[in-house]
């Protein structure tokens, strides 16, 4: 009750007095070692629980192996307990396999801070239990002085907390067995036993932890044989001491409940907590439940007369008849509560209009006024608490049964009496109003009540004063004698009650009663009646103090008996059956939302439950616990009231549908006679309706007021613009992932199109954004950028995952929201998202063995049919249908990609270096030859051919990445043209602002080895995202990575290029080098280049000099011998381009004059 007083009032003088009352308890007192040692066990094993449904949330997908990607790549390193019999084999199979270590390796790097907090919290399972056992045995050891486990059990506070202590642990283990399945929880304690074997070793819990927490078998389709009891039996607990609980439990009212349900028919309700108590502890005690048939009689007969679904913590709930199926005292005792069944099922829905009808009169305006609920505040009570019982038994006994014969034909019986489930809505919204009004109106009679009461007893006093001086004949009244007598009574009447003290209720409310009657015996007894004045002044009088008492029966212990009264713990997961229901009701009347916030506030009375010891013992446990509840709470607040928005977007399609196919844009001009043509006046008309059915939803999200839900505060504003932005985001993200598919047999030309598909349905999107903003009071085009930008970046970054050793899981993410989720699909293909998928698409319409990329013309041919295939305007396609974030997107993807390919080039080319020893020999006899590159070589021809020959089977290898490398910088360099165009275009000022920045930073770095100057980072990492969006980067001269140096790499770079030389041909109608048609094999010159340009730039710079210089020699070395070759001169001048390299740097190598005399006019 004290804490319950703590919410009711937000003063802090009020709190500070609150906790003060309840630490003066004897037993919980401050000086009092063996109380405050068990509160703080009990509020932590609150904390516990907590935890464990927090992480139940939070495992990781991967340890299901639900899927056969996961199953590959993981299965053989996520193993159960079996683990511990085949550890040699198990590490002899890991050690054997390398890719198999750099996977363990990943998955260790991804997931060890997740698995160490998995096993704190099931660590902290078992040394609750520890620690009780240990208090349990300190108590008998009589370490706490006068305090033994008998005399513990005698207090009331006592008694409470060490039933609690026990009843906790067993829900740690249902809970665990409930939210962890049993392999997926050994798979996590062998995965962190084995990625933290240091502390591991030394830590005294790892095998009692495994022993308490081994899968038990249980499943949805199979119980074994003594469940639950084998399970709890894992750690002994005293005997005496569960012995104890139990008949504590058995005999008395722990929490003196019966006060608050005084009606026979609400004792299981009365006594409904320590009946999910005494159940949960019985199974530390198996043999009353198998034998004992007279105790279990005793407790169902007290406890579960009518009921047999039972809360056990926080809206877990579980059905007797299937736990207690394999227990025979149990299941014997229990039947004869299904001897009731029907007649109890029947009073309950029978009840239900009577209360709706009842509760609807008494919600009408102007009926609970302040005198009517001050003078029927027992019957409010009685109502409130026969509608809460009412609902409690439905809903518990409603909900949908488990897979068991039994239990199904039990549902039926209580379904089979015509229960409407939205009628159960209906009552319960109705009560969760009745209940807010009455509080709202009890805080505030509670806030002014001495005020009031100080007013009713100024009034009175003076009232009383006026009557004696009308008696005393000095004020003149007409036909009113002088009486002394009455003048002198009165006097003393006002003078007691002056003297009534305010703060000695019981006195005062007696002394008031007497006054009443005193006057109304004066006034019949004195034919006072006769006069109508004086009359008058003795009705006002009474009625003044009529409303002292009214004033002085307002009491906190109302608030406190609605708040227990109206407690709906129980529903914390079952009211979700009953959602559909309640967004049936919001789309017929947005202005329920009144009703539901009330329903809200009242489920939120829940969190009392797990918080009440928490904040007893005052732990720091208290903001976690109940922030974790209370987002909980909120998330399902957001999803009752996604059904507004959903409402909205439905409405908005429509009015897509008109603006995109049916309305025509009004020009700039327009002649008078046409006027009439673009009127439209139905079609605006349409719009305009469903204009004001969006407008209708949102004045009813706005009429729920910004409500405390928990912790944590809602505001409908808030509430409303995240529901349309999650609404937004479920339905482009689908719009994306359906439309973006594609046909990837040949060389497709469906690209377009589907851009074009998808750009018509982002403009419409945009359209009806633009119109509606007004009308819903949002920023639409913001929140339409953001929320592009959010799905394009979390797509992006979960395609990049596959291309990353330590993965960026969503709760990771910074682009993934639990509010507004981006919802993930399932992949179509090697892709994990749409962005993936275009990004593929575009590099299989370019395939560079199957397409030759035109440099002048920005565009791709068909190398057969010599047809274009794709050009540079494809890239505005994309910012249509994706905005300026979906080329930003493919461009991060395809740095990835780049990274990835290199990563593969430098691993092949380290392995053909070191494999064939005598070819490297030749290659390094050749380089001392070469040497220096200045020197012509004689008989070229003869010197090179051979090598080149043999060279190219044994460099083939590379080719592909190469080509890779190139095709990607190519696309690269095209969004980054295409973006910066469009920033030029679209924000020109911003765009010269950022390239002045750009280039004064570049002046400092420069500057900074000449004159010390020092750039901040801070700046260039801020720029960076900048410079990226406005399209200011150079691809070509990027450098990914750095690697480690690769020895003679520009010599077999050098010989790769001149073994390519055969598959080139010069165009003299196209003027450029284009592939040779006299090979299998064709090869993409640009692409080439570009490719061998972009792996020697992430080199050192003396490998790119290097290499040119041995071009350089080559050419030199034939234009010496009269045979200049134009192919490899016209290699050389294309690699120069587009490496940012001068031919002039090459002059003590080859003559100018060779490089432009011999190329082809």
């Amino acid at each position: 009750h004290y804490f319950i007083q703590s919410n009711l009032r937000k003063s802090n003088d009020y709190d500070e007095a609150v906790i003060h009352r309840s630490t003066m308890s004897s037993f919980t007192a401050d000086n009092n070692a063996c109380g405050q040692t068990l509160l703080h066990l009990v509020a932590r094993g609150s904390a516990i629980i907590a935890e464990l449904l927090r992480l139940a949330g939070n495992i990781p997908a991967v340890f299901y192996l639900n899927n056969k990607n996961d199953l590959d790549r993981y299965g053989t390193l996520l193993s159960d307990f079996s683990y511990f019999t085949s550890v040699e084999s198990f590490n002899a199979k890991l050690d054997a396999s390398g890719d198999l270590q750099d996977r363990d390796e990943e998955f260790r790097e991804n997931h060890l801070s997740l698995l160490k907090r998995f096993y704190k919290v099931f660590e902290s399972v078992y040394k609750y239990i520890c620690d009780i056992n240990r208090f349990i045995e300190e108590l008998s050891e009589g370490i706490f002085i006068q305090q033994s486990l008998e005399t513990v059990f005698m207090d009331t506070e006592g008694k409470q907390l060490l039933c609690e202590s026990l009843y906790l642990y067993g829900v740690m283990l249902l809970v665990i067995d409930m939210k962890y399945d049993g392999t997926i929880r050994e798979r996590i304690l062998v995965a962190y036993h084995r990625y933290n074997a240091n502390k591991a070793a030394v830590d005294s819990h790892i095998d009692d932890v495994c022993k308490l927490l081994r899968s038990t078998g249980i499943s949805a389709t199979r119980r074994p044989q003594n469940y639950p009891v084998s399970y709890f039996s894992r750690v002994p607990i005293e005997e005496d001491f569960i012995s104890m609980a139990i008949g504590r439990l058995r005999s008395d009212d722990v929490y003196n409940q019966m006060s608050n349900y005084p009606l026979p028919e609400h004792r299981s309700v009365a006594l409904s907590t320590q009946a999910s108590m005494l159940y949960v502890i019985l199974y530390f005690k198996p043999e009353i439940l198998h034998n004992e048939q007279a105790v279990m009689r005793e407790i169902v007969d007290k406890h579960f007369p009518d009921n047999w679904v039972l809360n056990v913590y926080m809206g877990i709930t579980v059905n007797l008849v299937l736990e207690w199926e394999s227990f025979r005292a149990a299941r014997t005792a229990l039947n004869n509560t299904f001897d009731t069944v029907r007649t109890v099922s029947r009073r309950h829905v029978d009840n239900i209009p009577r209360l709706c009808e009842r509760a609807l009169k008494l919600l009408q305006e102007g009926v609970l006024v302040e005198d009517y609920v001050l003078d029927h505040v027992p019957k409010l009570m009685t109502f409130l608490r026969e509608c809460n019982c009412t609902l409690r038994w439905l809903m518990l006994h409603t909900a949908t049964p488990a897979n068991h014969k039994r239990c199904k034909q039990l549902h039926d019986i209580v379904m089979s009496h015509n229960t409407q489930l939205n009628e159960v809505v209906a009552l319960l919204l109705n009560t969760a109003q009745l209940e807010l009004v009455l509080k709202d109106m009890f805080k505030a009679l509670l806030e002014k009540k001495a005020d009031k009461w100080n007013s009713c007893q100024k009034e009175t006093e003076e009232r009383l004063l006026e009557l004696a001086d009308v008696f005393s004949g000095s004020k003149p009244l007409a036909r009113v004698t002088k009486n002394e007598t009455l003048q002198a009574w009165f006097r003393e009447i006002a003078k007691q009650t002056s003297d009534i003290d305010y703060n000695d209720h019981t006195t005062a409310g007696r002394k008031l009663a007497q006054l009443i009657q005193a006057i109304e015996e004066v006034q019949e007894f004195h034919q006072l009646e006769s006069n109508w004045q004086i009359r008058q002044f003795l009705t006002d009088t009474r009625s003044y103090l009529h409303q002292m008492i009214r004033t002085i029966n307002v009491k906190e212990e109302v608030l406190i008996q609605i708040q227990i009264i109206g407690d709906l713990s129980y529903a914390w997961y079952i009211i979700d059956n009953y959602t559909k229901f309640m967004q049936t009701l919001i789309k017929k009347d947005p202005g329920l939302v009144k009703k539901l916030r009330a329903t809200f506030l009242k489920l939120g009375s829940a969190l009392d439950l797990p918080l009440v010891r928490i904040g007893e013992a005052g732990t720091e446990d208290f903001r976690s616990v109940s922030e974790c509840y209370s987002k909980e709470l909120v998330s399902y607040v957001r999803k009752v009231l996604q059904i507004i928005p959903q409402s909205m977007f439905s409405l908005l399609e429509e009015i897509v549908k008109v603006l995109t196919h049916d309305m025509a844009e009004v020009p700039t001009r327009l002649d008078k006679d046409k006027l009439k043509d673009y009127a439209q006046l139905d079609e605006r008309y349409k719009i305009a309706k469903l204009t004001n059915a969006i407008s209708v939803f949102t004045d009813g999200m706005l009429m729920m007021k910004s409500t405390l839900v928990g912790v944590i505060k809602i505001d409908p504003k808030k509430l409303l613009e995240d529901g349309i932005r999650k609404e937004l985001v479920t339905r482009v993200a689908q719009a994306f992932h359906t439309t973006l598919v594609f046909n990837q047999k040949g060389v497709s030309n469906d690209l377009p199109q589907v851009l074009l598909g998808l750009s018509s349905k982002t403009d419409g999107f945009r359209r009806a954004f633009e119109y509606i903003q007004d009308y819903l009071n949002v920023f639409g085009l913001k929140m339409w950028q953001e929320e592009v930008m959010r799905i394009i970046n979390y797509n992006v970054e979960q395609e990049c995952n596959t291309f990353l050793r330590q993965k960026v899981y969503d709760w990771q993410s910074l682009y993934q929201s639990q509010h507004i989720p981006i919802p993930k699909f399932a992949p179509l293909d090697e892709s994990q998202t749409f962005i993936g998928r275009l990004a593929r698409q575009l590099l299989h319409i370019t395939n560079p063995t199957m397409t030759l990329y035109v440099d002048t013309t920005k565009a791709w041919y068909d190398m057969k049919t010599n047809e274009e295939v794709l050009n540079s305007t494809i890239f505005g396609k994309i910012t249509n249908a994706l905005e300026p974030f979906g080329l930003q997107g493919l461009d991060r993807l395809y740095c990835f990609m780049i990274v990835t390919e290199l990563q593969r080039f430098t691993k092949a080319a380290t392995k053909l270096i070191l494999s064939d020893k005598a070819m490297m020999g030749q290659i390094q006899a050749t380089m001392r030859a070469l040497h220096p590159h200045t020197k012509v070589v004689e008989n070229p021809a003869k010197f090179y051919q051979p090598l080149i020959t043999k060279f190219t089977k044994f460099s083939a290898p590379l080719a592909p990445f190469i080509l890779r490398v190139g095709q990607i910088q190519i696309i690269r360099q095209q969004i980054s043209l295409t973006l910066h165009s469009m920033a030029k275009f679209e924000s020109k000022q911003l765009v010269c602002a950022i390239e002045t920045l750009n280039n004064t930073l570049v002046a400092n770095m420069t500057s900074h080895y000449t004159l010390n100057h020092v750039t901040p980072k801070d700046s260039l990492y801020e720029i960076t995202p900048y410079l990226a969006a406005c399209g200011l980067t150079q691809p070509l001269l990027q450098v990914y990575n750095t690697f480690k140096n690769i020895p003679m790499l520009p010599m077999v770079l050098f010989l790769h290029l001149h073994s390519q030389v055969p598959k080139l041909q010069y165009s003299g109608n196209c003027d450029l080098l284009v592939p040779s048609r006299r090979v299998a094999d064709p090869l993409d010159p640009v692409v080439f280049n570009v490719g061998m340009s972009t792996i020697l730039r992430q080199f050192p710079n003396e490998y790119m000099t290097e290499f040119s210089e041995l071009c350089a020699q080559y050419i030199s070395s034939f234009s010496a011998g009269g045979a200049a070759p134009s192919t490899p001169i016209l290699i050389l001048k294309q690699f120069c381009d587009f490496s940012n390299t001068s031919p002039l740097q090459f002059k003590d190598c080859v003559p100018t004059s060779v490089l432009t005399t011999h190329v082809p006019k």
